[in-house]
């Protein structure tokens, strides 16, 4: 820590961590350091208030998630920290270009797995891991999509180790959800600390309502002057349901469950008080299972019958698309950097972290040699369930571990324990250092957008490494400076 800041806040300590706002990154300019002596001047006592208050205009809007593992909490709000984590422009474009990369990676190996198939046949991943994943779809075989473009959304979960040093910790191409918690985050901001933001310049993040609509517009059938998109919810029970309300109305398009909707002459219509109204471009938050029960789970209540064929017939358009969640797989992850050189001739603009998979014989020797060093993961689950923190762990908890990846090494992989980068977080003791990491969040039709920032999630527990919202994480707004410093621009 600067001098500044050991004056500023002398009981403050990033420990061995990257701490994003202390660390000196002279392209920050004065920024951290004037965030830094606002929060000073504002006080512990009033942040609190304020913090507090907040907290209670997220209730009164509804900003909620469900937590269907807690039977004492159905609803509950993400827990919102009022310091802001803070990205500078040279970072961001770092990001921004990186995250562009990958999807279009991503993009291209979802086109190749359901075309010619020509990664597996080269070599470069192992065809099982594909053709024999539970998200694989063969419905989707030989089925093109406009612009080649499989994964719409896209939202890359990105973590800083204790270098400084960006890494991909995950990909989300199915489904990805918390964009609403950026959008809200910022408001909130604005409406409560008006004072932390004064003169400094910042991305704006309200365009993504606009963006998003404008991508699903692009993607729809051809020959459509003005298509009607819509926004397809499992309903008012889904954890994200909040969202999918909030991401209707930045889009100004119907919200819409299974039953609002009807296929007839592989057409999609919704139901609407005026009659039937066509559909040309269906956002769905509904996992492929549900879509529709004539073509995966018969007793599926919430989709849509006869929703593939037309699909299929090119009448509609669907965003993300059928399949998409091989891409996310965490056992194909380990594979991203070779399949983004395999189609871009490229580089990764930002490494993975080193990954193990207990698929292939040395990956298995490997984890189970070394468990009490390493994070095990369950290559198909999310939220942060099934984790086990090899350095954290107890004996019980190793052995535990151990017999699960022997029952089924297809379905874990195992990485280093990465010291997550940390950021100063309002907490019980005052001003603490608490882990966090980074989703971007992409858009693609033609070509991909990236929302400035994104969505920062903190670990609130002291220590812990789970930001998982799910697992008790919380969230920061995410303040990518619009200007860019000289190495002359700090205090």
């Amino acid at each position: 820590m600067t001098n500044l800041f050991s004056t500023l806040w002398p009981d403050y300590s990033a420990g061995r961590f990257f701490c994003e706002l202390t660390a000196p990154r002279p392209e920050a300019g004065p920024v951290p350091h004037l965030l830094a002596e606002r929060l000073k001047a504002i006080g512990l006592d009033a942040l609190r208030a304020r913090a507090s208050a907040a907290e209670t205009e997220l209730i009164d809007l509804g900003v909620t998630f469900t937590v269907y593992s807690d039977a004492t909490a159905i609803d509950r709000i993400l827990p919102f920290d009022c310091i802001p984590r803070v990205l500078t422009a040279r970072e961001w474009d770092l990001m921004e270009r990186a995250c562009v990369q990958r999807v279009a990676a991503l993009n291209a190996f979802l086109g190749d797995i359901y075309g010619k198939g020509l990664v597996v046949k080269d070599g470069i991943i192992p065809a099982d891991l594909v053709y024999g994943n539970a998200n694989y779809r063969p419905e989707m075989q030989d089925f093109q999509v406009p612009y080649g473009t499989y994964a719409h959304i896209c939202g890359i979960d990105i973590i800083r180790d204790e270098a400084g040093k960006f890494r991909v910790l995950e990909d989300n191409a199915r489904t990805p959800s918390g964009v609403s918690y950026v959008v809200e985050n910022r408001h909130l901001m604005l409406r409560t600390f008006p004072d932390l933001m004064a003169g400094i310049k910042l991305r704006p993040v309200d365009d993504y309502g606009r963006r998003l609509r404008a991508a699903m517009a692009e993607v729809a059938p051809e020959g459509t002057d003005d298509p009607q998109v819509v926004l397809l919810s499992p309903g008012i029970y889904n954890s994200a349901y909040f969202e999918h309300v909030f991401l209707a109305r930045e889009m100004g398009v119907p919200l819409v469950v299974g039953a609002d909707l009807v296929v007839e002459n592989e057409r999609v219509y919704m139901r609407t008080t005026a009659g039937l109204k066509r559909v040309h471009t269906i956002y769905r938050r509904l996992n492929d299972d549900f879509l529709d029960p004539l073509v995966f789970r018969p007793d599926s209540m919430l989709g849509v019958p006869g929703l593939i064929g037309a699909w299929r017939a090119g009448k509609v358009a669907i965003a993300n698309a059928v399949g998409t969640g091989v891409a996310d797989d965490k056992a194909v992850y380990a594979y991203m950097p070779r399949i983004i050189k395999y189609y871009l001739g490229e580089e990764p603009l930002i490494d993975n972290v080193e990954t193990h998979i207990c698929r292939e014989p040395e990956g298995l020797k490997y984890t189970l040699d070394n468990l009490d060093k390493l994070v095990t993961k369950p290559v198909g689950e999310s939220g942060g369930y099934g984790i086990t923190i090899g350095p954290r762990a107890s004996q019980e908890e190793l052995e535990a571990s151990r017999a699960a990846i022997l029952a089924n090494p297809e379905n874990w992989i195992s990485q280093p324990m990465i010291g997550l980068s940390v950021a100063p977080t309002l907490a019980e003791e005052g001003i603490g250092a608490r882990h966090l990491d980074l989703r971007p969040f992409i858009i693609t039709g033609r070509s991909s957008w990236v929302l400035p920032g994104g969505l920062t999630r903190v670990a609130m527990k002291r220590g812990s490494l789970i930001v998982n919202s799910s697992q008790g994480g919380g969230s920061k707004d995410t303040w990518v400076l619009a200007e860019e410093f000289g190495t002359e621009g700090g205090l």
